[in-house]
């Protein structure tokens, strides 16, 4: 099967990445940063690969085949997120988190749901922006650095600029136009300029100014009327000034411009939009804190909480939402839903809503065994991660699996003992264990500090002596 050029490498329909990204692959790539959670890995591992299925299929086929949305259920801190997040990283797709409880019924001041589908589509054109740039970084720097050369030696004029003749005599037509040489100061200048010699030099640049505040709109208000401009930038951001930076600066500056110009807007945003509808991915959190709960009168706050599952719904099921970019039809974009359900119940969601979401996944609460194998195994593990940050300091940091396991097991203890709030626990212990040695980290360079069971009773003596847990408390 052949790819389209303009396509990227996260094209479903690719045959290589068909053949690469099974169920079983997208979960040993989720696994290397998750620990546990099988049973939500491989329930979004198949989504994931349905997605890919659908893209092979004859188009009115195609067109039939609705996403199959995700609910997670499970306490906080347990990977939820971080699942989504991860898998919209390894299949290169617009993704965007947000929070339910962000968004008011129609009609109220505050954020309407279609706005998740704007946000979605600003990230599409992020990321589609951000690989068209990499082909024309090269000229894009080429054409800064002249720039800068003219800022540099104003009145010099340019190697490839044209130089035309005087007025042509009776009877002979006009003179040609010439190319000079290069100049010699302004190849000695970019010799300079190269070598980062003229870095601390100040020129004078002309940048976009900023527009005024409009303090007045907010919410809807202010997202409607972006739409309907087209974007209130371009209405009120055109206005330069000019400005002193640094020749750094100025090359940073001029770098950006130039890639803007040399990427296509109308082209990314077609690209945007199409990656957004085909590959989208939104992880809305919190759904259970919208979720009306039984016994509960329905009056008040309860309605509104109604209301926004009832906007939320059109948008699941499949909607056109306008954008400054162009309409986004939400039909195959993929929802994946989490909350902790401890006071509400999935069922206290409306039944229109309950069934845009049929795959449920629960997570499970994580272990000491799970913490201690979050400290060490995925491939960003805080250990690591606290190791890495030390060794800038000259000092080389060793854990012990004594303690690794007596880290896990007071993580574990505080979670009981007071909220649960997952593998967060871990970050809050970790401060705590490595405080008097991050502070003295820059006066210990060549220090080799081995953290033994030992030492991490010796930081919680309080919690060894009378399991007082009060210090690690978020």
């Amino acid at each position: 099967m052949s790819v389209d050029k303009d396509l990227s490498p996260a094209d479903f329909a690719d045959s290589a990445n068909f053949a690469a990204m099974t169920p079983r692959k997208i979960v040993e790539e989720l696994d290397r940063y998750i620990v546990g959670q099988d049973k939500a890995k491989r329930a979004v591992a198949i989504a994931l690969r349905n997605r890919m299925r659908r893209q092979r299929l004859p188009e009115d086929i195609r067109d039939e085949i609705a996403p199959k949305n995700i609910l997670m259920i499970g306490p906080t801190g347990v990977g939820k997120t971080e699942i989504a997040r991860r898998l919209a990283k390894l299949c290169q797709a617009p993704f965007i988190k947000v929070e339910a409880t962000k968004y008011t019924e129609v009609g109220y001041v505050g954020r309407d749901v279609e706005s998740m589908i704007r946000d979605l589509m600003a990230a599409g054109l992020a990321m589609v922006k951000a690989e068209m740039q990499v082909g024309v970084k090269e000229e894009a720097d080429r054409r800064a650095e002249e720039r800068l050369l003219d800022l540099l030696l104003p009145g010099i004029k340019r190697p490839d600029e044209p130089v035309f003749g005087g007025a042509a005599a009776p009877g002979q037509t006009q003179a040609v136009p010439e190319i000079p040489a290069p100049t010699d100061s302004r190849e000695k200048f970019r010799a300079l300029l190269r070598g980062g010699k003229l870095d601390a030099r100040e020129v004078e640049i002309t940048v976009q100014g900023g527009g005024p505040s409009l303090e007045i709109f907010s919410g809807n208000q202010m997202e409607e009327m972006e739409v309907a401009l087209g974007g209130l930038s371009n209405l009120f951001g055109g206005k330069r000034k000019k400005k002193a930076v640094s020749v750094a600066e100025a090359r940073r500056v001029l770098a950006a411009e130039e890639l803007d110009k040399l990427v296509d807007p109308e082209r990314a945003a077609e690209e945007a939009r199409r990656r957004v509808q085909e590959t989208g991915i939104v992880f809305i959190d919190e759904i259970d804190k919208i979720a009306n709960r039984e016994g509960r009168s329905s009056g008040g706050v309860d309605v509104s909480r109604e209301g926004v599952q009832r906007d939320i719904l059109p948008i699941v099921e499949g909607s056109t939402v306008s954008t400054k970019w162009g309409p986004v039809d939400t039909a195959h974009i993929l929802f994946i839903a989490a909350g902790a359900f401890n006071v509400s119940k999935p069922q206290d969601l409306i039944p229109e809503l309950q069934g845009r979401f049929p795959i449920r996944v629960e997570l499970e609460a994580l272990t000491a065994g799970d913490f201690e194998r979050i400290l060490t195994e995925p491939k960003s593990s805080l250990v690591k991660q606290y190791t890495q940050l030390l060794s800038s300091e000259g000092v080389e940091l060793e854990f012990a699996p004594v303690a690794v396991s007596r880290i896990a097991e007071i993580a574990a203890a505080a979670n009981a003992a007071t909220e649960n709030i997952g593998a967060r626990r871990l970050t809050t212990v970790m401060e705590r264990l490595l405080e008097e040695l991050s502070f003295e980290a820059p006066s210990m360079a060549g220090v080799k500090v081995t953290v033994d069971g030992a030492y991490v009773d010796s930081r919680f003596k309080d919690f060894a002596e009378r399991q007082d847990l009060s210090k690690y408390i978020l």
